[in-house]
């Protein structure tokens, strides 16, 4: 897992996949330089009758200085062999490390043994660091924070803010914003070159503070040099994914795997939706049926959407549309049957009409549109249904015993007024419900010889899109 190119990462993966474990394992890894917490790997990897942790082994690459000398790249293996880890606690590199977990949610209220009275005494601290905080806490929770408070009762210490003319104690705070306070106060104290590791940074808090906290900690790791690494849950913060790494962890064949990229899989496992970002538009139902059986053959067919348009000379209403609309078109193709508006003539000739205007944009449209149009490969002067229907009585050897019903009821039909019968007769003489028996058919016309040229340049195009939308290390 790297956690180069930006000073802030969120891991995102779903329960049980090792968010907390990364986390845990980076806090162990380091001795304070001046105000840094000591964690021992027994802090969370303790020792239990089902995980005595030995065997475990933890690999860090680091870059870091030393006065004057910087050090790349450096690094250091932890492990487990017996009772002790190895590097002995003393000999570990030397940084500055907070660590942030889920029990800093806990409102202080609910972690209050006393039910009687609770009296405390009050100081407010004014120095130029809080203010900074309460602004910045102002901008997160949308509330103006005017003062900054610590409370002591019975030897222990807790913060108390005023707001709106309310002076109130982290006993009266939601836990949201008890954990908000708790951010701020370690992040814009932390020395230069610090780790913060935050668990589940988005409890308690809805998707717009969690937002600007993001916003927040990426300015102050940037102008502070800190290191920041958080876990979520929450997709949202895909969003900001210009703004800090998003790292994507996942078992797989008992393998724990990491993702750079966000991809349909990935969102899959967050929200349960799936994801269909590659759009495919054609004319009718057997076209749909062809791109089906692309996409299952290049194992994508989860990413891809299939839309009809209708009558040919609707694909260029349909992708002018689009493009005026503000769709960039990026994952769409536009396929024709191949039996009109072959050449790129015709094909400009009808964008021109939709799409007009000297101006830069109209031709930049123009451009898009032509490149985002393709067809099935066709003879002359042939229908798609006609063509099918003469590969399929074509094949002999290929077939199993229930494609033979099939080619035998092709070899039936000898002649029609329409060629769109050649595959509305076959369906009915077989008794088939429409898609099933779209979708059989073409799996015979899959195996025929013909098949790669006629799909030729539309699979090039899915193959394409498909690797792009696969998560690959």
């Amino acid at each position: 897992m790297s956690f180069d190119d930006s000073p802030v990462t969120v891991v995102l993966g779903p329960n049980g996949n090792g968010k907390s474990t990364v986390t845990h394992a980076l806090a162990c890894a380091f001795q304070p330089v001046v105000d840094g917490e000591n964690y021992k790997f027994s802090s969370f990897f303790t020792p239990n009758p089902d995980a005595l942790w030995q065997g475990s082994r933890l690999e860090i690459t680091h870059s870091y200085r030393e006065g004057v000398n910087e050090h790349k790249r450096k690094i250091v293996e932890y492990t487990k062999r017996t009772d002790r880890w190895c590097p002995r606690y003393a000999r570990r590199p030397s940084r500055d490390v907070f660590y942030i977990g889920i029990d800093k949610c806990v409102p202080l209220i609910e972690s209050e043994s006393r039910a009687a009275r609770i009296n405390y005494s009050t100081e407010t601290i004014e120095e130029q660091l809080i203010s900074t905080i309460l602004d910045k806490a102002s901008h997160i929770l949308n509330r103006h924070y005017s003062a900054f408070n610590i409370h002591t009762s019975s030897g222990k210490k807790f913060i108390g803010v005023e707001s709106n003319e309310l002076k109130y104690s982290a006993l009266s705070m939601s836990a949201g914003e008890q954990r908000v306070f708790y951010i701020l106060g370690k992040i814009f104290r932390a020395g230069k070159n610090s780790l913060i590791l935050i668990d589940e940074i988005d409890l308690l808090l809805h998707d717009n503070a969690m937002k600007k906290l993001i916003e927040v900690i990426r300015e102050r790791a940037s102008a502070k040099n800190l290191q920041i690494i958080a876990t979520t849950h929450r997709e949202t913060i895909l969003a900001q994914e210009n703004l800090i790494n998003i790292r994507h962890i996942v078992i797989k064949s008992g393998r724990s795997l990491c993702f750079s990229e966000t991809k349909p899989d990935a969102i899959n496992r967050l929200t349960g939706s799936q994801p269909r970002p590659i759009e495919v538009f054609v004319e009718d139902d057997l076209a749909a049926a062809i791109f089906k059986k692309i996409a299952s053959q290049l194992k994508g067919v989860k990413y891809i959407v299939v839309e009809r348009y209708g009558a040919a000379i609707n694909c260029f209403t349909a992708v002018a549309g689009l493009l005026l609309g503000g769709e960039d078109c990026e994952h769409s193709l536009f396929v024709l049957d191949g039996d009109l508006y072959k050449s790129d003539r015709e094909k400009r000739k009808y964008i021109e009409a939709l799409l007009t205007g000297t101006d830069q944009r109209s031709t930049e449209y123009r451009s898009i549109a032509l490149s985002k149009i393709s067809q099935f490969e066709l003879p002359d002067a042939m229908s798609p249904e006609r063509y099918l229907h003469s590969i399929i009585v074509s094949i002999n050897d290929e077939a199993n015993d229930e494609h033979v019903e099939i080619i035998d009821c092709a070899r039936e039909i000898n002649s029609v007024d329409d060629d769109y019968k050649y595959i509305d007769d076959l369906l009915c003489r077989i008794g088939w419900d429409r898609e099933v028996g779209l979708s059989k058919i073409i799996d015979l016309v899959a195996i025929s010889d013909q098949w790669p040229g006629y799909i030729a340049s539309i699979k090039d195009w899915m193959r394409q899109q498909i690797d792009e939308m696969t998560e690959t290390l």
